[in-house]
């Protein structure tokens, strides 16, 4: 069985994912462009983008476990630190215009590679899986390897479960926030608490 904490990750997970960032606002640029086939479509390819953060984590981490047990623990402490800042930048948000482009049509293959393109290559996404992931694997994990690529999994799983129904309801989505900007501003600042928590328990966390 996977010693990990699932409840306190799916409230994470769930809080970040719904949190409005770059996937978010190609999702929901695609839909209101060309339909929600389409969004659902970039929603999948995100998704899938996500998977191969998944893998490139589970190696990295799992190679740093097999090296040393020190370099984790400094690989954690970094990772907190990392998660303060991201919390802290949301912190700071005074206001944020929720803008939606139209582009050029697309096939939904070519939507559904953007997506997972999008997401692959962006290196903040590697860095904020390396820092997210392992400390909700419990300490002293007989498998913190597996641990950390079901956590992966059950993430981008949880993206599709979010991000689909947003390209589906796109338009009506987009307008609602676009007309409560404030509404915006305190859902950053939210998620940016969640961050900082979540920084300050794994900098603090006990450790067998």
């Amino acid at each position: 069985m996977l010693e990990v904490t699932w409840l306190l990750f799916v409230v994470a997970s769930l809080v970040l994912i719904v949190t409005p960032g770059q996937d978010m606002i190609l999702v929901m640029s695609r839909s209101i462009a060309q339909g929600p086939a389409a969004g659902v479509a970039t929603a999948a390819g995100v998704s899938v983008g996500l998977v191969g953060h998944t893998v490139l984590a589970t190696l990295g981490l799992g190679a740093i476990l097999r090296a040393s047990e020190w370099l984790f623990l400094a690989l954690k402490l970094v990772g907190a630190a990392y998660l303060v800042y991201l919390g802290s930048q949301l912190l700071r948000t005074r206001s944020h215009e929720f803008a939606v482009s139209a582009g050029a049509p697309r096939s939904l293959w070519r939507l559904f590679f953007d997506g997972a393109l999008s997401n692959v290559s962006n290196p903040k996404i590697a860095v904020f899986y390396f820092a997210f992931l392992p400390q909700f694997v419990l300490p002293g994990a007989a498998h913190p390897t597996l641990s950390v690529f079901t956590l992966g999994l059950v993430f981008a799983g949880l993206t599709f479960l979010v991000k689909g129904p947003v390209g589906l309801g796109a338009g009506l989505l987009s307008g609602w926030l676009r007309s409560r900007p404030r509404v915006l501003v305190w859902l950053y600042r939210f998620s940016g608490t969640v961050l900082v928590g979540l920084g300050l328990k794994l900098a603090f966390e006990r450790r067998a």
